[in-house]
């Protein structure tokens, strides 16, 4: 693997980037559609595992402190849509820039259990991973220093911290609040 060698960034990179060319291609797979869900998976997993940067533990560090951030996290994504209902429906939401709430599966799919449970591994196992290399591994790094590797996991400069709770809070779309304060509490942990 001299191209992971060589180019140190492209193991936090590529599993995100394959995650987004797979969605952008989405409609243009060439599987059936009962097979794509796999695909999904299966590719960015193993985009992964095989890019996964050597100098990464994959042990478990400060699991308890993990699990409440974690489950934080959760609450805090399902918190406003209950307490507030519809209020993703203003234009600070939904509009054409950020896009708006709605479901990507077609109706028949939401009563898949084939489709959810490979959704559901994707969301759980596949992207946050994919994002985590990216966005605190690779970016939050590199706007520090371009040679990334010299700067600790966790460092903190504003502007990098900043610039990447904001793109993280983007990608997210009419989500992009709640993001932006999950991106503010993992850049800070």
């Amino acid at each position: 693997m001299r191209l992971l060698k060589d180019y140190p960034a492209v193991s936090y990179i590529a599993p995100f980037a394959t995650v987004l060319v797979l969605l952008a291609l989405w409609p243009k797979l060439p599987f059936e559609p009962h097979w794509t869900w796999p695909v999904a998976v299966l590719i960015p997993g193993a985009v992964c595992l095989v890019s996964w940067p050597r100098e990464l533990s994959t042990a478990p560090a400060r699991w308890p402190a993990s699990i409440a951030i974690g489950a934080a996290v959760f609450l805090l994504w399902i918190a406003p849509d209950l307490l507030f209902p519809h209020y993703r429906d203003s234009a600070v939401f939904s509009n054409r820039i950020l896009g708006r709430v709605h479901s990507s599966l077609p109706p028949e799919a939401l009563h898949s259990v084939w489709v959810l449970a490979w959704r559901t591994a994707r969301a759980v196992l596949v992207v946050p991973i994919a994002e985590e290399l990216f966005w605190r591994g690779w970016l939050l790094r590199w706007l520090i220093k371009h040679d990334f590797q010299k700067v600790p996991l966790g460092a903190y400069a504003p502007v990098s911290f900043w610039v990447t709770a904001a793109l993280f809070a983007s990608e997210h779309g009419p989500y992009w609040d709640v993001g932006l304060v999950t991106g503010v509490i993992y850049n800070g942990g």
